[in-house]
């Protein structure tokens, strides 16, 4: 009952409602407050506020994250493990939602065909790596940086450029541009970039495609990888590279379980994701 409770917290720091969770967890919204009642009480804390239609953490429950939550998951990574991935067992692939568009789309329906028990789901970058490590994604396929002391295997694929879209012509670098959502711990190495090219992010998107609509719709210009201008189809007129960009591009990953790269259906799936990405040499 006391790990339930505090997987239900964890997953709650990052849903932000009662609802999320139990969505997330396959339960009603009230036995994801009981949860959390009955981690109160045996902790002898106070864990969360209401705040509207969401909850906040208090600082005791971000300090119990803080110091178990790498603990927890890595625990539920090493139950996972015990597990045999036989040929009908899911193997769930956790994906940007950008590499899913840009690289995925184009392989994964005749893929399915040979291996049909694969789930893809997708989340940014940082909730990737932690669903890998507990076990609740047998494969990460992430972009941005990686934070360290993860314990996973990496596999970098490639160094993905950037390009600056814009519907009109850019002679010299813009000074204020659309970015990513540069709070994502994976992509916060842009701003330091950005902010040595005298560049400020004007507006920050939890979308590429959406950053690209408005640079097209004359807002500003966009920041947008190389594999999302294809996917769109962005004409060439409105894509313009810099020299002094070329230090900003987004790393590529394949990230598992060490253990999990010893099955051969793992393997198969890598080796198909790897195709399908330029790889860096």
């Amino acid at each position: 009952m006391l790990l339930e409770g505090i997987e239900t917290l964890l997953m709650l720091s990052h849903e932000k409602t009662m609802s999320r969770v139990g969505s997330q967890l396959y339960i009603s919204q009230s036995a994801v407050s009981k949860r959390i009642a009955l981690l109160e009480k045996k902790l002898g804390k106070k864990l969360i506020t209401p705040d509207g239609r969401h909850v906040r953490l208090t600082p005791a429950a971000n300090e119990l994250i803080a110091s178990i939550g790498p603990t927890f998951q890595e625990l539920q990574g090493r139950i996972y493990e015990q597990h045999t991935l036989k040929d009908e067992t899911i193997i769930s692939l956790a994906c940007s939602e950008t590499l899913v568009a840009g690289y995925l789309a184009s392989i994964m329906g005749d893929y399915c065909q040979q291996d049909a028990a694969i789930r893809i789901s997708t989340h940014h970058t940082p909730r990737i790596i932690e669903r890998v490590q507990s076990g609740k994604a047998t494969i990460g396929f992430c972009a941005g940086q990686i934070p360290a002391h993860h314990g996973l295997k990496m596999i970098c694929l490639w160094q993905e450029p950037f390009v600056l879209v814009s519907k009109s012509a850019l002679l010299t670098l813009p000074k204020q541009i659309l970015t990513n959502d540069l709070s994502n711990p994976a992509n916060r190495y842009q701003l330091d970039i950005l902010t040595t090219l005298g560049i400020e992010p004007l507006m920050e998107m939890d979308s590429y495609t959406a950053s690209a609509q408005l640079a097209l719709g004359g807002i500003a210009p966009a920041l947008v990888p190389l594999s999302i201008v294809k996917t769109m189809k962005i004409e060439a007129k409105h894509c313009f590279t810099f020299e002094q960009l070329k230090p900003l591009y987004r790393p590529i990953h394949i990230c598992l379980r060490p253990n999990n790269y010893q099955n051969q259906r793992v393997k198969t799936l890598i080796k198909a994701i790897m195709n399908a990405v330029p790889i860096t040499t």
